[in-house]
């Protein structure tokens, strides 16, 4: 009775995997290993801009990482930060972590640690403000400064010229910028923050190099941001201000028939 007893009390073998059972575990665990091996290596890359107050540093990270332009100025204290992931051509996945560097911090005792281990540096000047693209050549030496004392090689360096959707105003001229740029081996750009145009190209541009991605013409035109002009609709006059506009106007013609100057 005690031997039928203990027999009933002990567990039962587990049962036997059927063929369809270790299929099923075989095909869970490759799907797993695919899953792991399908998260794709991210590069990572510090992206530095540099320039006075006010040239638009903190507008073209905002255009490029956000899409958005404020039209309200804000003053950069220190540095902030943005990033942005893009995937290249032959699905290269790249992050660029932008650091983007007050313009009154060329004096600071900080400057030479936001450069350091800079993979890029956007050099950012107002097209209308011509000191802006003066002092450009002491933020240079603090790049050349920061990289050589270590022994580094220096980053890949752009020069930007901003607002471009004032060329009416502008102050610099391209061959000033063109020249600046060949003598320095530097990259060279031009970009408005407030359209955007031309921004998403430069940065694509600055992630592939980085990357050791070759663009072709048609990836690069596909990074362009299409710009479209902003149409201002001015308020309609009511009936009185267009009365008194037509009666302003017949007086005025009066007044020229009456007096007319004529030259000989």
């Amino acid at each position: 009775m005690q031997q039928q007893m203990d027999a009933s009390s002990r567990a039962a073998p587990p049962p036997v995997p059927t063929a369809s059972d270790r299929k099923r575990q075989a095909a869970n665990a490759a799907r797993a290993m695919e899953d792991s091996d399908d998260e794709p290596e991210q590069l990572q890359f510090k992206v530095i801009l540099l320039g006075d107050g006010a040239v638009g540093k903190t507008s073209i990270a905002m255009r490029f990482t956000e899409d958005h332009f404020a039209k309200q100025y804000k003053q950069t204290i220190g540095v902030d930060f943005f990033i942005k992931r893009l995937v290249l051509p032959g699905e290269v996945h790249a992050a660029l972590q932008i650091w983007d560097i007050g313009g009154q911090t060329i004096g600071g005792k900080m400057i030479g640690n936001y450069i350091y281990g800079a993979d890029a540096v956007l050099l950012c000047y107002d097209i209308t403000n011509y000191e802006s693209f003066q002092n450009l050549e002491d933020w240079y030496r603090l790049v050349q400064r920061t990289f050589q004392g270590v022994g580094d090689t220096m980053p890949r360096v752009t020069l930007i010229g901003n607002k471009t959707d004032l060329n009416h105003m502008r102050m610099v001229k391209v061959e000033k910028h063109n020249l600046f740029a060949d003598e320095n081996d530097m990259y060279s750009c031009f970009m408005s923050a407030k359209t955007g145009d031309n921004v998403d190209q430069c940065f694509f541009r600055v992630a592939a190099d980085l990357s050791g991605v070759t663009l072709t013409k048609p990836e690069i035109e596909v990074a362009s941001k299409i710009v479209t002009a902003q149409i201002v609709n001015h308020p309609l006059e009511d009936e009185s201000d267009a009365s008194q506009t037509k009666n302003h106007n017949e007086t005025a013609a009066n007044r020229s028939k009456g007096s007319g100057c004529v030259v000989q």
